[in-house]
């Protein structure tokens, strides 16, 4: 039997539907579906009515019509996950469709570890060169995606690095207590825009340069908005307990709600460390603080090689460092120090091994041949060493070069899910498998991250139950960014919804073939427009800037 309404629809769509009248009584009906609605309850039969962008009904509709009507069949409707960390800034200028990620389900990707796409000055506008931003701050970045169309929701943290690089460049030094105030002043400005909060990303130049009161001084600000300080800690190895207590003395400082960005120990020697992380995190929970965490299911990191050398040579920017390196008192000075353990500086080269560090993408055509092989494969074939290897594509290339750590435990990764507070995000583009896209190798957690869980981690392994997943897709991440009106199947929110049968739902996406669309989703809704039909993208791009403080 199916469920009673949740709320009785309007007089006059029961008057319609007695009298007889053709009209439609919702724009779209999804009926015949098992309703999880994102608290983490059992599911229940029944079906989901939506006028324009928002839940009218939810209940038994059978008597009554949509405009668009979708069979469900008997299939998991849920509410549209939310990406708590998308790199899909640029792509999404490109393509607005963002085919990896709506193909999983997710219908808002939220931006800004670190680097944020405003408040941005001349000198930040001509760094970008070819690509030059026509826009300034933050809302109008997003203002610019919703006015050239987007298929998902997109939201935004206002980046600590960005406002540092705004005020004081890229140097290694504090800012001035002018500057100081410029940069709070910027965080304010975006936190009234609608930023979720700040984020940081100190293992990376010049993010590494600021000390812990400058990051106070920036969260106190998002503070008075009710925003959240979220963090790619200073260290996830060898420092990650006192990068850890770093997140949570600013939390308690700054009187602001803290999120871990994806949450690991790296690293074969710091894997022990991770249950040491959680007893921290749920004793500052326990004393009332809000600190939770986000992931993603892949035992690999990705990012550049970068996070292999020492911050120091990277001061400056790229040009600096890359002109440092080829200098050769200086590189001689950096490969003995990519060689050494220390506590100084995040080493992610060191942690993963030589056979753990795979090169993934290149700028220059030349060098595309390499992808995909290790730099300890490539110190064989060049008869040379693997940080000797590591520099001379950073010079060859001209950029940090896109790099996969493998660096985590399985062991973990399954711990990790089962946290109540642990929520989820690719930490990566989200992009077709297609046209120029395919000239680098992704993570593969650009086109599988979620899929992987709900098919890899729930339904093979059980690690936790689908209604549990859900929860933590939806209204988890939802209610830590104080979103109103999303995350839940609820009467009154707005229609972000997917349809999928739990039992086929796959990742497809490997390190040696990431370009694969995962499979399984039906049906994707966003803002009650259905972007996803039969597993096939319609095209439809009503997805939206939300805000903090939207109502």
């Amino acid at each position: 039997m199916k469920s009673t309404f949740h709320i009785v629809p309007v007089i006059f769509l029961f008057i319609w539907a007695v009298a007889g009248c053709s009209a439609p009584d919702y724009d779209v009906i999804i009926s015949n579906g098992m309703i999880y609605d994102g608290n983490g309850g059992e599911p229940f039969s029944g079906d989901i009515g939506i006028r324009a962008d928002t839940i009218a009904a939810i209940g038994d509709l059978s008597s009554f019509k949509g405009a668009v009507e979708i069979d469900a069949g008997g299939k998991a409707i849920a509410p549209g996950f939310i990406n708590m960390l998308s790199w899909a800034t640029g792509n999404l200028l490109k393509d607005g469709r963002s085919m990896g990620d709506i193909v999983q389900g997710v219908t808002l990707e939220v931006f800004g570890e670190g680097w944020s796409e405003g408040p941005l000055n001349e000198a930040m506008k001509d760094d970008a060169g070819d690509d030059r931003p026509d826009w300034t701050t933050l809302r109008e970045y997003l203002a610019k995606l919703e006015t050239q169309g987007i298929s998902t929701n997109v939201a935004s943290f206002v980046g600590a690095t960005t406002v540092r690089i705004h005020e004081i460049g890229f140097d290694n030094r504090p800012p001035t207590p002018e500057e100081l105030d410029r940069m709070k002043a910027l965080v304010r400005q975006a936190m009234e825009e609608g930023a979720m909060g700040v984020g940081s990303s100190l293992i990376y130049a010049p993010a590494f340069y600021a000390s812990t009161e400058e990051l106070i001084e920036l969260s106190k600000v998002a503070a008075e908005y009710d925003g959240m300080y979220i963090s790619h800690m200073r260290s996830e190895g060898n420092q990650l307990m006192e990068a850890l207590e770093e997140l949570i003395t600013i939390s308690k400082e700054a009187d602001i709600r803290a999120e871990v960005y994806h949450l690991k120990a790296a690293g074969e020697t710091n894997w022990p460390k991770m249950d040491q992380v959680i007893e921290r995190i749920e004793k500052a929970r326990s004393e009332g603080q809000h600190i939770t965490a986000d992931m993603y299911t892949y035992v690999a990191g990705a990012t550049g090689l970068d996070a292999h050398m020492p911050p120091w040579v990277q001061e400056g920017g790229f040009g600096a460092w890359r002109e440092r390196l080829m200098d050769p008192e200086i590189r001689a000075k950096v490969l003995e120090e990519m060689r050494t353990p220390t506590n100084e500086w995040e080493n992610l080269g060191l942690g993963a091994g030589p056979s753990g560090v795979m090169v993934v993408s290149f700028k220059q055509d030349s060098l595309r041949y390499l992808i995909g092989k290790t730099l300890a494969e490539l110190a064989v074939e060049r008869g040379t060493t693997p940080e000797d290897v590591a520099i001379d594509l950073v010079i060859s290339d001209s950029t940090r070069v896109g790099t996969v750590y493998f660096l985590m435990s399985e062991e973990n990764v399954r711990k990790q899910i089962a946290l109540p507070w642990m929520s989820f995000d690719s930490d990566a583009e989200s992009m077709a498998p297609e046209g120029e896209n395919l000239n680098n190798n992704p993570h593969p957690r650009a086109y599988g991250n979620f899929s992987r869980l709900l098919a890899k981690y729930v339904r093979d392994e059980g690690i936790i139950s689908l209604q549990e997943a859900i929860r933590k897709l939806s209204s988890l991440p939802a209610d830590n960014l104080r979103l109103a009106k999303r995350g839940r199947l609820q009467v009154g929110n707005y229609a972000d919804v997917t349809v999928f049968d739990p039992a086929v739902i796959q990742d497809h996406a490997t390190f040696e073939k990431p370009h694969q669309l995962a499979t399984g989703m039906s049906h994707v809704l966003v803002n009650g427009v259905p972007v996803l039909r039969d597993g096939e993208h319609t095209g439809a791009t009503p997805g939206r800037a939300v805000l903090r403080g939207e109502k």
